[in-house]
Formats: C-alpha cells, structure tokens, sequence
C-alpha cells in the first residue's frame, strides 16, 4: 500500500519521461515514511482529451489509494510529500493535484502468486 494512480496530460511527456514522473510519486510516496519501497504501487494514465476549467491546460493528478485507518494527519503528510516531489520537476503553467483516498479494509482482498 498505496495505489498511486498518476492521471496525466500526455502533452507533459515533450519535457519529461513517464518514469521521470512515476519516480517522483514513488519516491514521494516513500518520502512520506509511511509505507516501505516495495509496498508502495504506482501506474500511469496519460490523457489526451481533457480540459482544466475553461481551457486546455497541462495537469498531474495523484490519488493515492491507502486502506483505512490512517489518521488524516498522515494522509495530510502523504499528499504533501507527493506534492512536494512532483514540484522538484520544475513544470511550469501546470496543475498539481493529489488526493488521498481511504479503501474500506473490510472489502479490500489481495493474493500474490
């Protein structure tokens, strides 16, 4: 845990690599000492039609899926941490945005072959 679903403007990828962004949310992610490396999960969603109010401008969006019981101080800090790393790539005239999510426990189920 978490699930960091990265949703993106694939018109980021003309200054940066895929990677370069998964590997901010990672290491945000990990930043945030909450989870250890090899727990934490990170896939990207590159989006061609969008818009962002009322034009088309350039977006990263994080949600990061955690299962429940985190105080919201931790997710504060989680969010924050992602943030954080995803501002050290220097885009310019973008929106940032991360959300945490709470994943009921009760209902989640995991097997790993």
């Amino acid at each position: 845990m978490p699930h960091c679903i990265v949703e993106y403007s694939v018109e980021l990828e003309d200054v940066l690599t895929p990677a370069m962004l998964m590997e901010a949310v990672h290491d945000g992610a990990l930043g945030s000492g909450l989870f250890d490396g090899p727990d934490i999960k990170t896939r990207l969603v590159a989006y061609t039609h969008y818009q962002v109010g009322n034009e088309k401008k350039p977006f990263v969006h994080v949600s990061a899926k955690i299962l429940s019981g985190r105080s919201s101080e931790q997710k504060q800090v989680l969010a924050q941490s992602i943030l954080d790393k995803m501002r050290v790539l220097a885009l310019a005239n973008i929106s940032l945005t991360v959300e945490v999510l709470d994943m009921d426990r009760s209902s989640y189920a995991k097997c790993v072959n």
